[in-house]
């Protein structure tokens, strides 16, 4: 059985540890040897998006170090697994080492939907659930295919995964592919149009009377979750590892 590598972003491992559970579980259920690199840290996205360029290339040269000896590497997060597929290679030096991670490195929903494959999900969760397709699984790792495309359509990798959960009902949204506004540090220096954004997103899963709003990025979860309590807003929100795995749901 081939090796799999668990990366954790910071927020996931600060603020959502459940979701590194649930990932970490999930995996071990299919028979996959899952390690946790004890020298991971930070995959360098928001010093990138600061314009902090040598200290991404500290944060990704110690990524590679740490991850490029396992077969596979899996993160709960699209936007960090697009930094190292996509970023990368635009601040380091083309290696065999950058190109074996690149090609190892698997969000979540794509390595289950596209690597286990799996027939059928043993978990059950019934509930009205509005799945929010995050701008990077969308536009950067083809987790699914951009309403704004035109050519050949990808199915949701997402969706599919969750209409194999017993009871789920996915929901039908107006905009099923809008941006919830977060996009890292353009919610601290775009505020204002970050949660505009933010709350016409939150109102679309509303008006389709969702319970729960189900993503692959914690970040937009979070974005989404913080207007709906100010709002008082009665709706939860669940990282899709969460779900998969049916505990405690």
């Amino acid at each position: 059985m081939k090796k799999i590598a668990l990366f954790i972003p910071c927020f996931i491992d600060t603020i959502y540890p459940n979701v590194a559970k649930s990932t970490y579980k999930f995996l071990q259920s299919y028979g996959y040897t899952v390690e946790y690199p004890i020298n991971q840290s930070c995959c360098g996205q928001p010093y990138a998006n600061s314009g902090l360029i040598d200290t991404t290339k500290e944060f990704a040269n110690n990524f590679l170090d740490t991850f490029s000896g396992y077969d596979y590497i899996v993160a709960p997060s699209a936007s960090c697994v697009a930094m190292v597929k996509h970023r990368y290679r635009d601040i380091l030096p083309p290696s065999e080492k950058l190109t074996k991670v690149e090609n190892s490195i698997f969000e979540f929903t794509e390595f289950v939907h596209d690597i286990i494959k799996p027939s059928y999900i043993e978990a059950k969760f019934n509930a009205k659930v509005g799945l929010h397709q995050s701008c990077h699984g969308l536009r950067e790792l083809n987790l699914a295919t951009p309403s704004e495309f035109t050519t050949k359509k990808i199915a949701s990798k997402a969706k599919a995964l969750l209409e194999m959960v017993e009871g789920l009902e996915i929901v039908e949204l107006q905009r099923a592919d809008e941006c919830c506004g977060f996009g890292g540090t353009f919610s601290i220096n775009e505020s204002d149009i970050s949660i505009a954004m933010g709350k016409d997103r939150l109102n679309d899963h509303l008006s389709a009377g969702a319970d729960y709003i189900v993503g692959y990025d914690n970040s937009c979860l979070m974005h989404l979750e913080g207007i709906a309590k100010a709002q008082k807003k009665d709706i939860k929100m669940l990282h899709i590892s969460e779900v998969l795995l049916g505990e405690s749901l």
